[in-house]
C-alpha cells in the first residue's frame, strides 16, 4: 500500500499517443502535508491546448489547473510555497508573470525562472511546477 496519495493517475502512451512512451505518472502527489503537482501548461484536463501562440493565455489556463489540482488535493493556492516557471522566449516572460502574480497575490511562494529550448509539445511556450504545503 502506498504513502502517499496519487491523484489523477494517467499513462504516457495516452497523454502523447505519437511517442513510444509506456509511463506510470498522475497530476498530484499528496505526501502526508506536502503537496506536488506535475508541471502545468496551456492544457486543460482533455487535453486541449489553450491559446497557441498566446503566452498569457496559456498561463491563464495553467494557473486553473494549479488552482483545481490544489483543491482536489484538499489544498488552495495559499498553500503554495515554490514555483519553477519555464518559458520558451525570453520575451514571453512580463505576460507569464503577470497572469502568475494576478493568480498568487499576496501568497509571496519563492520563485524560480528558465527560459528552455522547448516544452514536451511544441504548442506549449511555458509551464508551471508547483509545490505547496497544508
Amino acid at each position: 500500500m502506498s504513502k502517499h496519495a496519487r491523484l489523477r493517475k494517467f499513462n504516457t502512451r495516452d497523454t502523447y499517443p505519437g511517442q513510444a512512451m509506456d509511463n506510470d505518472l498522475c497530476q498530484v502527489v499528496k505526501a502526508g502535508n506536502l503537496i506536488f503537482l506535475r508541471g502545468q501548461v496551456g492544457s486543460d484536463f482533455e487535453g486541449n491546448v489553450i491559446g497557441i501562440g498566446n503566452p498569457a493565455a496559456q498561463t491563464e489556463q495553467a494557473m486553473r489547473n494549479v488552482k483545481q489540482l490544489l483543491e482536489e488535493a484538499g489544498a488552495d493556492l495559499e498553500d503554495i510555497c515554490k514555483i519553477t516557471v519555464y518559458i520558451t522566449d525570453r520575451a514571453y516572460r512580463e505576460e507569464v508573470y503577470e497572469v502568475i502574480g494576478k493568480w498568487l497575490k499576496g501568497v509571496f511562494p519563492v520563485s524560480t525562472g528558465l527560459i528552455v529550448q522547448g516544452l514536451a509539445k511544441p504548442e506549449w511556450v511555458m509551464e508551471i511546477d508547483v509545490i505547496a504545503v497544508i
